[in-house]
């Protein structure tokens, strides 16, 4: 079924393919689809299964709270796996990043930055909904 949905991810040139008794697809920039899940249809990603690009210390701590059953990402983060092994969420990647870079290739992942120093899930969800209410998403 992963490979299933790897494929998906790929073929369609999605950022985010999330399973969860439909398969619906996704190619929002960074974490905000799995932002507006949580938010809007929390239900929806409880035991999903979850393919993503670049899965960041943010995008982690989303799942987590969202308790997918297990999550592939073709890029993921040091801090974002280390998040991710303190759960029971099946784990699998491509590769491990020391840590996400921005768009521009210039920097830090801006909400790589912000969840740095969270110590759980939820101080990471409150800096992402600090990062988007002042992005006005």
């Amino acid at each position: 079924m992963m490979n299933d949905l790897i494929d998906l991810l790929h073929k369609g040139r999605h950022s985010l393919v999330v399973a969860n008794g439909e398969v619906c697809t996704f190619n929002g920039r960074g974490v905000i689809d799995l932002y507006h899940l949580i938010e809007d249809d929390p239900g929806f990603m409880f035991g999903a299964s979850v393919v993503d690009k670049i899965v960041g210390k943010a995008a982690a701590a989303l799942l987590a709270l969202a308790k997918v059953k297990e999550v592939y990402a073709d890029v993921i983060s040091r801090p974002a796996l280390d998040l991710l092994s303190k759960t029971d969420i099946k784990i699998s990647y491509g590769v491990v990043a020391p840590h996400i870079i921005n768009r521009t290739a210039t920097g830090w992942c801006p909400l790589e930055t912000r969840c740095f120093d969270c110590a759980t899930p939820e101080e990471c969800f409150h800096q992402i909904k600090v990062f988007y209410k002042q992005m006005k998403y």
